[in-house]
């Protein structure tokens, strides 16, 4: 497993964030980098974005895993409506994704598990 340290964890933006993509995944839908980005006070491209919204996802992907849940992080989606770089060498630094495995395939599963994992309770209907 990476380090427990983090730059994000334990501050407000890492919760804000937690919250955004926890959001997503009960409503089966997605969040963009660029929405993570505007919720962390970032410019909505460049380098110093996509390494920010990098860490905090990874981080946040990080202590999912580790509490026995999917990357929650395969919600979150570039504006090609799909999973990013990072994400995958995420899973494979996390032993989630085999060095053959289908990319795309292996996302969409996570991103299912993800949706069950958080998915919002209904009450009994009587």
């Amino acid at each position: 497993m990476p380090n427990t340290n983090g730059k994000y964890r334990g501050t407000t933006t890492y919760f804000h964030v937690l919250a955004e993509l926890v959001r997503a995944a009960q409503y089966r839908g997605l969040t963009t980098y660029q929405d993570i980005a505007l919720l962390m006070g970032l410019p909505l491209s460049g380098s110093h974005m996509g390494k920010e919204v990098g860490q905090i996802l990874g981080e946040i992907s990080e202590d999912e895993v580790r509490a026995g849940r999917p990357m929650l992080s395969s919600v979150a989606v570039g504006v090609n409506g799909k999973a990013g770089s990072g994400f995958f060498g995420l899973a494979r630094e996390l032993g989630r994704l085999d060095q053959n495995e289908d990319e795309y395939a292996f996302w969409k599963d996570e991103l299912l598990a993800a949706y069950s994992a958080w998915r919002r309770l209904l009450p009994p209907s009587n």
